[in-house]
């Protein structure tokens, strides 16, 4: 019998460090609070509303516990 152990391991992503699942969704959450509160802040005041940032940062976050 041969193990095939080989393929169940994960190619490294884009990311520069090594990460599980979790890793990669608790780096999205950070990400998405730093960027709701730049959006709050700076872009916000002059009529968008935060809701594109929450969408931003779902497409973001998804594409990093994905790829990541």
């Amino acid at each position: 019998m041969t193990s095939q152990s080989g393929n169940n391991e994960r190619k490294p992503g884009f990311l520069p460090i090594e990460t599980n699942w979790f890793d990669r969704l608790f780096i999205s959450v950070v990400i998405w609070v730093a960027l709701s509160l730049f959006w709050m802040r700076f872009i916000e005041p002059s009529g968008l509303s935060v809701w594109f940032a929450a969408a931003i940062s779902a497409v973001l976050g998804a594409y990093i516990v994905w790829k990541g």
